[in-house]
């Protein structure tokens, strides 16, 4: 893994509301994330997990400090910067967010779009994808003919199909069986190993923390604990 931040955060605060309804929701955040990391997030609903999640995609203009993603900072920056930003991030979600009046290949496909491919370099990229997550047989499978593990997968390869530099998962397992989160988180950490991006993985699933180069946890606001996994203390 090089050492190398790809996600860097300095005394972030993030508030919602304006006037007397404004209210602190992030204090003080401090993180950094480096080229290749797969860091969990853990914390108790209403921590504030998926506001900075939220962040960290450009999917919410940071307010105050500094965040910044692969050294561009994001505070304060254009609607078209974020949207730049978007396009370099992978986005996996506890709801799958299928459209189910497209195919497996074709929602891989929408992932591309924004991207400058042509329609068939589209389709031999999500093909190719879908082959690696397992599910060459399903390309043209709808979402409701697919179990959730299987719909999961599809979310995983859109999510990857770009070859993003750092993937984004808000409780991925949550909706998933033992078995199923199981395999889902594995072959997030293959395939991101793979492409060489970073996963940031908000979780309240202790079954696949072993996963993780670093647990983070949240609660009130703010980071509590950064604590460094080390290979002998992770159980088989």
């Amino acid at each position: 893994m090089t050492n190398h931040p790809v996600i860097s955060i300095e005394g972030l605060n993030h508030y919602f509301g304006k006037g007397n309804l404004r209210k602190q929701v992030l204090f003080d955040i401090n993180l950094t994330i480096n080229i290749g990391e797969i860091l969990i997030m853990t914390g108790p609903s209403g921590s504030g997990k998926t506001t900075l999640l939220t962040l960290i995609g450009g999917l919410r203009s940071p307010q105050q400090e500094s965040l910044k993603i692969m050294g561009q900072e994001l505070c304060r920056a254009s609607t078209s910067f974020l949207l730049q930003t978007r396009r370099q991030i992978g986005y996996i979600f506890q709801s799958h967010n299928l459209l189910n009046s497209l195919t497996a290949q074709e929602n891989v496909e929408m992932s591309l779009e924004l991207h400058d491919f042509s329609h068939h370099q589209r389709k031999e990229k999500a093909a190719q994808i879908l082959e690696a997550v397992g599910l060459e047989k399903r390309l043209n499978y709808y979402p409701d003919n697919l179990s959730g593990g299987q719909k999961q997968r599809v979310a995983i390869a859109r999510a990857l199909v770009a070859n993003p530099k750092i993937v984004l998962a808000d409780e991925p397992t949550a909706a998933l069986d033992k078995k199923s989160g199981r395999d889902v988180v594995e072959l997030m950490q293959y395939l991101a190993k793979e492409q060489g991006c970073t996963i940031l993985l908000v979780t309240h699933d202790n079954r696949i923390l072993d996963i993780a180069d670093r647990i983070v946890n949240m609660e009130d606001g703010c980071l509590l604990s950064n604590e460094q996994l080390q290979s002998d203390k992770i159980p088989a």
